[in-house]
C-alpha cells in the first residue's frame, strides 16, 4: 500500500527502484563454521577475543542488478547520511528509489538526510527475515569472514572489503543473477580496487581511520 503510494506521487515516465538496506557489524569476534578436514581428525579454527569491529553498510536493487556500500568504522546516523547519499548516485536518473530497511535509531534520526530520489519505508519491527540482505550477510559471514583472526581494524576493513566483491562487481547486464544470489550465494572476483573519496575523519569518529566506498558507481 505504501509503496503504491510512493508510485502514484512520482511524475509520469518515472520508474521506481526497490532497494534493500542494512547494516552488518563484522568485528575480531568472529563466527566459526563447519570446515573439510581429513576422516578421524579435528581441524582446528582461530578464534579471537578482540574487540575491534567495523560496519558494512549495504544495499542491493535486485531487480536492477545494482548494490552500494560503505565500510564504516562506527554506525551512527552520519554513516547512514553518507550511505544515503552512495545509493542515491547509483539511481537511474529517470528512477525513484524506494530503499526497505528496519527501525534502527539512526535510521529514524531528525538529523537523518534523505535524498530527493530516495523514499524510505520501515519494515515492521523485529522482522529482520523480511530483509534480502540478511541472506546476504549470512552468506558473507559463513564464506568469507568466519574462521578468522584479524589483528586491526585496518585489517578487518580489508576482510570486508574482499567479501563485499561479490556483489559490488554484479554485471549491471544480467539483474536476474543477483535477485537469485541474494538466496543462493555468489561468484567470487578478485579485481577488488578501493573507489571513492575519503570521508573526512571528524565527520564519523574521532578515531577514523579510512572510509571504503565499495557500491558500483557510473557517474560519467
Amino acid at each position: 500500500m505504501q509503496l503504491e503510494r510512493v508510485r502514484a506521487a512520482q511524475a509520469r515516465g518515472t520508474r521506481v527502484e526497490l532497494w534493500f538496506q542494512d547494516e552488518a557489524r563484522i568485528g575480531q569476534k568472529n563466527s566459526l563454521t563447519r570446515v573439510w578436514g581429513q576422516t578421524g581428525s579435528r581441524p582446528a579454527a582461530p578464534k579471537d577475543l578482540g574487540f575491534a569491529s567495523a560496519y558494512v553498510f549495504g544495499a542491493v536493487c535486485p531487480s536492477q542488478g545494482k548494490a552500494a556500500a560503505l565500510i564504516m568504522p562506527i554506525c551512527n546516523t552520519t554513516a547512514m547520511n553518507h550511505h544515503l547519499s552512495e545509493i542515491s548516485s547509483q539511481i537511474a536518473a529517470d528512477a525513484h528509489a524506494v530503499v526497505i530497511l528496519d527501525r534502527a535509531g539512526w535510521h529514524r534520526s531528525h538529523a537523518l538526510v534523505v535524498p530527493d530520489n530516495i523514499t524510505l519505508l520501515e519494515l515492521p519491527p523485529y522482522s529482520p527475515e523480511l530483509n534480502p540482505v540478511e541472506r546476504v550477510w549470512h552468506y558473507l559471514r559463513s564464506h568469507w569472514l568466519a574462521n578468522s583472526v584479524f589483528i586491526s581494524l585496518a585489517d578487518i576493513m580489508d576482510a570486508c572489503e574482499m567479501a563485499w566483491k561479490p556483489v559490488r562487481h554484479q554485471p549491471r547486464s544480467d539483474p536476474l543473477a543477483l535477485r537469485g544470489r541474494l538466496g543462493s550465494g555468489f561468484s567470487r572476483s578478485l579485481d577488488a580496487t578501493y573507489c571513492g573519496p575519503e570521508i573526512e575523519p571528524t565527520l564519523v569518529s574521532k578515531n577514523l581511520r579510512r572510509s571504503v566506498l565499495l557500491g558500483a558507481r557510473s557517474r560519467r
